[in-house]
């Protein structure tokens, strides 16, 4: 193998959204909305790269996943359709035309919560998704496909082995056969659609929803589902009954839940594979994650993703 190859296939192995990739990204959004990013802490990074601003009070959310990046439109339709009907939940930047664009990037601003309230709990999430699923939807809104950002995850992956690709793809398959066939509780309306702890953020009038990615028209099942799966695989003891007792459905008792919790729990393993190599930190836990996933091993206590 001569040099110049040896040089492509270092540049094809490039990390594309490090810590400096994401800098210079935040840098051109903020320009172009007329922001400072200086001392911006980089809160978390998954299927976006969340910064809160120092110098005004601003939350930056860059689409990490190349995949992912036909949604962030559905987001600002959906912020604007809930602050019309006064929903508690995280508005945006005022003042900016949404999302913004710089190059292939897209980002959306928003207000940043003061985070002065109580620690969200699972009544205040019952209380929200209540609300949220009572709502008319918003025109257009797309359908529940659970398993599409999945499979773009996969097609988007900076590393895979090629056999757990193969397994990945056909869990998809065996699974959305499995939806297929379940006799739903509730009928199909707006859904959250990833609607656990980490999506509420406590603030001076009380909690309110973020993370708008998964918001579609499906079934409110599925709402149910992030909780219980936590409560199996975080150890989070406690949180499945309180929102079971709020809501008034124990998602865990009905016939449909081992299919959501697969669903789910696919999900978690797949959320980091479009960063992998840009952040290196998370790959023990993917591994953790993917063996026991696997192997069917649904006692195995999984941790975040950091």
């Amino acid at each position: 193998m001569g040099p110049s190859s040896r040089r492509g296939r270092r540049g094809a192995r490039r990390a594309r959204f490090g810590r400096a990739e994401l800098v210079e990204v935040l840098a051109a959004v903020c320009g172009a909305a007329g922001l400072d990013p200086v001392g911006a802490t980089l809160v978390r990074v998954t299927n976006n790269a969340v910064f809160r601003l120092a110098r005004q009070p601003v939350v930056v959310r860059i689409v990490a996943s190349r995949a992912l990046r036909h949604r962030v439109a559905k987001v600002v339709r959906v912020a604007e359709w809930l602050a019309e009907h006064d929903v508690p939940a995280v508005r945006l930047w005022d003042g900016v035309a949404q999302p913004v664009r710089v190059g292939p990037h897209r980002a959306t601003l928003w207000h940043a919560v003061p985070e002065v309230g109580g620690r969200p709990t699972a009544a205040d999430l019952a209380r929200l998704l209540r609300r949220l699923h009572a709502l008319p939807p918003p025109v257009p809104l797309p359908p529940w496909e659970p398993l599409d950002d999945v499979r773009r995850r996969i097609a988007d992956a900076e590393e895979l082995d090629p056999d757990d690709r193969a397994f990945l793809e056909r869990r998809c398959a065996e699974l959305a056969a499995e939806l297929d066939g379940l006799e739903w509780v509730f009928p199909r309306g707006p859904v959250h659609g990833d609607a656990h702890l980490g999506n509420l953020i406590p603030g001076p009038d009380g909690p309110v929803l973020c993370d708008f990615d998964s918001t579609c028209v499906g079934p409110r099942e599925w709402d149910l589902t992030p909780i219980a799966v936590g409560q199996l695989r975080f150890r989070r003891t406690g949180a499945q009954e309180e929102l079971a007792a709020a809501y008034g459905f124990d998602v865990t008792r009905w016939s449909g839940f081992p299919a959501l919790r697969a669903v789910r729990e696919l999900k978690l393993v797949t959320s980091v594979l479009p960063v992998l190599r840009s952040h290196p930190e998370v790959q023990a836990e993917l591994r953790l994650r993917l063996r026991s996933f696997r192997s069917g091993d649904t006692s195995v206590r999984w941790t975040p993703y950091r």
